[in-house]
């Protein structure tokens, strides 16, 4: 058997575009989902279009810590050859998670550094990650306290976003510990997706008059496969190109010191 690609929130409309992409390539995909019954119904409808497609299920929550150290425990080595970080959420309200995380940072950041850490000794030395970003995190600081936000503090797009931004400085703080590894950024652009139903009166309207200009998910997801396909290294792929990394994310003392609270809140 050759070695999968895990993709993340396989179950929301670019992962299931992702999972169907690669599995029309010939690779095979272990869909790790949440929702065990949902990632059922979107595996069969894949195997409908793509008969033969080699597609496991695997449980994952990435808002449970736990749950993230019970996935990893189940790869073994040799078993993947690359990681796909898809999985996001744009929490409509603050609540915090099982490990005292705020619900947005726990599964677009802390969730995926936790993944990728606890899969590296799994992974061979030049594995392809590809963590999704969003155009949204240029317009917020970072800092270590950031990580925290309170619920005065919380706003639904501000915090996404700057959970965002900590997976582009996880991102970067990877890939200098690693230089083997072909770590790079997938930025998917304006996607009519579920997660952009931000749970407003306006979302109606918006359905209406934005979504028919946003991308659809077969196309938002173009950029992350490119990546992973890539022999680029420490690159942002957005829409038909990739560049390098804007400069402005570009601190290694802050990326530094974010890693080491995040290990050490991980307790890793």
């Amino acid at each position: 058997m050759n070695p999968a690609t895990i993709v993340t929130g396989a179950t929301g409309s670019m992962g299931a575009a992702a999972v169907e992409a690669l599995a029309l390539r010939g690779v095979p995909v272990i869909m790790a989902c949440r929702n065990l019954a949902k990632a059922e119904a979107v595996k069969a409808g894949i195997l409908s279009r793509v008969p033969g497609a080699d597609l496991e299920i695997r449980q994952l929550d990435l808002a449970s810590m736990a749950s993230v150290r019970r996935f990893a425990d189940g790869i073994v080595p040799g078993e993947v050859l690359a990681l796909f970080n898809n999985a996001g959420v744009i929490s409509k309200g603050y609540s915090v998670t099982e490990d005292g995380f705020e619900n947005t940072f726990a599964v677009n950041y802390f969730g995926p550094w936790l993944l990728t850490c606890l899969l590296l000794p799994k992974l061979p030395a030049d594995a392809r990650i590809v963590n999704m970003i969003s155009l949204t995190c240029r317009f917020v600081p970072l800092d270590e306290q950031t990580l925290h936000p309170s619920e005065k503090d919380f706003r639904q797009l501000g915090t996404y976003a700057r959970a965002k931004r900590a997976l582009v400085s996880f991102s970067m703080e990877l890939a200098r510990r690693n230089p083997s590894l072909f770590v790079n950024l997938a930025d998917p652009g304006i996607v009519a997706s579920d997660m952009i139903d931000l749970g407003h009166w306006y979302d109606p309207l918006a359905d209406a008059l934005f979504k028919p200009f946003c991308r659809k998910p077969e196309s938002g997801v173009q950029p992350a496969l490119r990546a992973l396909a890539s022999d680029r290294r420490n690159r942002c792929f957005i829409g038909k190109s990739d560049r390098e990394i804007p400069g402005r994310y570009e601190d290694p003392d802050m990326d530094a010191r974010i890693w080491a609270t995040t290990q050490k809140l991980m307790e890793f």
